[in-house]
């Protein structure tokens, strides 16, 4: 098999590195929530987000004692006010200067939360049936295969037990980039699924990509997004789209682009 431009990447390095990049800049989803936010949530006023719009209430139901697993999902915000709000939270993600910030707010605030680095698709840190609820925000575009993140999930929940996840709607990784298009107007498809940022830019838009520090992306089916899930002994109970809250796409002003689901271990 000949041996394709990416095969020298080690995504896993690349993406972590990107990811401490952007927590030590500060960017949107590495900014640690304030003081008065935690002690709000220790009031009983609190909200999270899976996509831009608050999380449904409902989705989570009472979190005072229960276990839960924020998945990919550090960087001093969700995890915190969840702690704050009477959770027992482990939070695990790749990057270790995103956990920092939840360490701080931990720190900061008087909170206790456990913090754990690796690979979303590798969750052997946790035994069997360790948590209530996975809180999974938008962060499975960063690994090339999703279903064994499902799978983990699966293992790590108790029976009865809550995955909470979003991603992105695939549509959004078929179009061109070219800016020209969108400056027309234009959505221009260029890629088929499963798209993936190492196999499908050509060399010079993967280097310069690699150049600025980006994490490197890859689009996943909704058979492996939702199919996954169901095949991993998950039951879909819950679902809604999300409109984005700044527009990266072209696709963005005319659909809601995030996908977000509630499903319950059997």
């Amino acid at each position: 098999m000949p041996q394709q431009q990416g095969d020298n990447i080690d995504v896993l390095a690349h993406n972590r590195a990107s990811w401490d990049k952007q927590a030590s800049e500060q960017r949107e989803w590495s900014r640690p929530v304030s003081r008065e936010t935690i002690t709000a949530a220790k009031a009983g006023n609190w909200q999270v987000h899976l996509t831009p719009q608050p999380l449904p209430s409902a989705w989570l139901g009472e979190v005072k004692g229960k276990h839960i697993l924020c998945l990919a999902s550090a960087g001093g915000q969700q995890a915190p006010v969840l702690a704050a709000a009477g959770a027992h939270v482990s939070v695990y993600d790749i990057s270790d200067r995103q956990l920092e910030q939840d360490r701080m707010v931990a720190q900061r605030d008087g909170l206790e939360l456990q913090t754990v680095q690796g690979d979303m698709r590798d969750l052997r840190a946790f035994a069997d049936a360790s948590f209530d609820i996975v809180f999974h925000p938008i962060s499975n575009l960063y690994v090339p295969d999703v279903r064994p993140v499902w799978q983990e999930c699966a293992r790590v929940l108790k029976s009865g037990g809550a995955l909470l996840a979003s991603f992105y709607n695939p549509v959004v990784f078929i179009g061109d980039r070219d800016p020209a298009y969108a400056g027309q107007g234009l959505i221009r498809p260029r890629y088929r699924l499963p798209y993936s940022d190492v196999n499908d830019l050509d060399a010079a838009q993967l280097a310069a990509k690699r150049e600025r520090g980006e994490a490197m992306v890859f689009g996943h089916t909704l058979s492996d997004l939702l199919g996954g899930q169901l095949a991993a002994g998950f039951l879909l109970t819950d679902f809604y789209e999300d409109a984005a809250a700044h527009p990266r796409f072209l696709v963005d002003n005319y659909m809601p682009t995030f996908l977000a689901t509630r499903a319950l271990k059997r």
